[in-house]
């Protein structure tokens, strides 16, 4: 079961991701983490990488996914993967859609977390972390795991912040990008929708709004 994943920021998209790995016995890529171990194992496309990104520039699509799908070829990828992060705008679903083709490799899914801007925005700036585990759920905004007083929950211990949480037009700049459905991640989502309504392709919609165990119920109802 190959997957492409899409929600905003603080919509819970990396822990969803990560359950379904387990589920499901499926690799689960992080775009990110692809620059990274290209760039730390100095293959020739992360040395090609690296020179746009010390420069602050944006890595081409034409080195990205290659990059790309040399990951998804792997060992670990043999019994499916779930790819987070990528593409990021509608061009780049195409030229990975033609890509997969390409290389023969099936999309099977595409699951899209919806979630209010506002709501997510919330969920972001009231992450709270535990001095003793960072790993304690804390946030001021979320009922089912919102810490007691200025304490956490789970442990008691005391709770920081942090700072790229706090940057309001950072968060907005980020949510932005997604939810441009002319240019941004949602029009590249809504790419694949459309493809799915011509078949071969499922295209799954997923409530964000509720508790991490109900969207999770959700989703796996729907796999």
């Amino acid at each position: 079961m190959n997957i492409l994943f899409f929600g905003p920021n603080g919509s819970g998209k990396g822990t969803q991701g990560a359950l379904v790995k387990d589920k499901y016995n499926t690799a689960h890529i992080e775009s990110g983490a692809i620059f990274r171990e290209n760039i730390g194992k100095g293959t020739e496309l992360g040395a090609k990488a690296k020179a746009y990104i010390d420069k602050g520039e944006l890595v081409p699509d034409e080195i990205t996914i290659p990059m790309i799908l040399d990951r998804l070829q792997q060992a670990d990828c043999k019994e499916g993967w779930l790819l987070d992060g990528f593409p990021r705008n509608k061009n780049q679903s195409i030229k990975l859609d033609e890509a997969l083709n390409a290389a023969g490799m099936k999309l099977d899914i595409v699951v899209e977390i919806i979630l209010d801007k506002e709501i997510a925005k919330n969920r972001i700036m009231g992450r709270r972390l535990c001095v003793n585990d960072n790993n304690h759920p804390n946030n001021i905004f979320i009922d089912a795991i919102k810490p007691d007083g200025d304490k956490c929950r789970v442990c008691g211990g005391d709770l920081k912040t942090r700072d790229d949480d706090q940057d309001e037009a950072a968060i907005g700049k980020r949510h932005g990008i997604y939810y441009d459905t002319d240019t941004g991640t949602l029009a590249s989502a809504y790419y694949f929708k459309d493809k799915a309504k011509e078949g071969g392709l499922k295209y799954i919609e997923v409530d964000g709004a509720p508790s991490l165990p109900e969207v999770t119920a959700e989703l796996v109802s729907k796999l």
